[in-house]
């Protein structure tokens, strides 16, 4: 019955998913209400599973897999997710066994299984694109950075490394630690949080992070989006949903049913954009307004037609794909390579294959979205 079950749940996810990646379709709003038979699978876990996540719009799938009752209908019943204000509070929780998934920024989930020796695989992706540099008023062209403060939310992410780039094109170069003499920005590690008033008082000039916040500093007409994140990694995954290893070891069905749920809620986000900030605002996950966070699933290309070098991209379209690409691993670990980091990088010189090898369990996910009737297939990084 438990693997009938599943089937039901996936193809269900399935008929709203499509081979791009879970397209939604008109007039499923209801879809998975409430199926008898899915509250009859025998649990998981002896006891409820616990989520961190930090108040971002990248934690959607994991909040909707717990909200709608996707990972109880997984048999595997969660805990109200636990929420936390920084990148390193969330993964010293998961490090530590209060949690038993998150979704982490990629490239500190590397960092901290190859640099660290933190227990701890990534077994999905929980989103793609979703990250803006976001400047003030004042700042119309990236070399009117030069002299100014930027903020990233962790050396160790896609922020970091896409920030750098973006200045590096511009004739900017990036330093941390020192005040930024001319012809150069300095990166400044802060708190997702943070970043709004801080570029309100004037104390940075931009901030590079995950949504809400570019649509926040909009509402609140502090600042603007300067360039979406997607317009330079096209459907790039800045998170990606991470357990502890001990969880794969003892009861993989966990693991599964956690990735049939994150599948199912991809697949609901995807059919119910107009919905989704209502839904994470009213139930209490995301503290910013609910205007700004639906903002950011139903952003249209028109206002943002001047700054996309790439429209046929869609950067600026918060996407929704599970499978953890190899390639995208692997590229990541190459721009890691070429970027500023305070910290050691040593571990980075390990062949970039074999690191997705050692951080990435990607057998749970492939079940899921094969049992969906959703590709696994490779695919090629476009990175401008």
């Amino acid at each position: 019955m438990a693997d009938l079950d599943r089937r039901t749940l996936l193809r269900t996810a399935g008929r709203v998913g499509a081979a791009a990646g879970l397209t939604a379709l008109a007039g499923r709003g209801a879809w998975l209400a409430a199926e008898p038979a899915l509250s009859r699978l025998t649990p998981a876990l002896d006891r409820e599973l616990r989520i961190g996540y930090l108040p971002i719009t990248d934690a959607s799938a994991l909040l909707v897999a717990h909200e709608r009752g996707f990972l109880a209908a997984a048999g595997l019943p969660s805990a109200r997710p636990i929420l936390f204000r920084s990148w390193d509070a969330l993964a010293q929780a998961l490090a530590v066994g209060e949690v038993d998934a998150v979704h982490l920024l990629m490239p500190f989930a590397l960092q901290l299984r190859l640099g660290k020796q933190v227990p701890l695989k990534v077994v999905s992706w929980g989103h793609t694109n979703g990250s803006t540099l976001t400047v003030g008023t004042g700042v119309q062209h990236t070399a009117d950075l030069a002299g100014s403060r930027v903020a990233v939310p962790s050396w160790w992410s896609v922020h970091s490394v896409l920030t750098q780039r973006i200045l590096r094109e511009a004739g900017l170069r990036p330093v941390h630690g020192t005040p930024p003499a001319p012809g150069q920005v300095e990166l400044v590690v802060m708190a997702p949080a943070d970043m709004v008033p801080a570029l309100a008082s004037g104390a940075i000039a931009g901030f590079t992070v995950a949504d809400p916040f570019s649509a926040v500093a909009e509402a609140k007409q502090v600042g603007h989006v300067h360039r979406f994140l997607g317009d330079v990694w096209h459907d790039h995954a800045c998170c990606a949903i991470t357990v502890r290893e001990d969880l794969i070891a003892t009861r993989p069905r966990a693991v599964q049913a956690l990735t049939d749920a994150v599948v199912a809620a991809q697949a609901w986000l995807e059919a119910n954009r107009a919905g989704a900030g209502a839904l994470l605002t009213g139930g209490g996950y995301l503290p910013q307004p609910e205007p700004a966070v639906s903002r950011v699933f139903t952003r249209t290309p028109e206002p943002y037609a001047g700054i996309n070098r790439h429209p046929d991209w869609s950067p600026e379209r918060l996407g929704f794909s599970a499978f953890p690409q190899a390639g995208y691993t692997e590229a990541l670990v190459e721009l890691l390579r070429e970027t500023s980091i305070d910290g050691d990088t040593s571990f980075l010189a390990t062949d970039a294959a074999s690191i997705h090898a050692d951080l990435v369990e990607d057998r749970f996910v492939t079940a899921s979205l094969a049992a969906a009737g959703l590709p696994t297939s490779a695919r090629q990084e476009l990175i401008a």
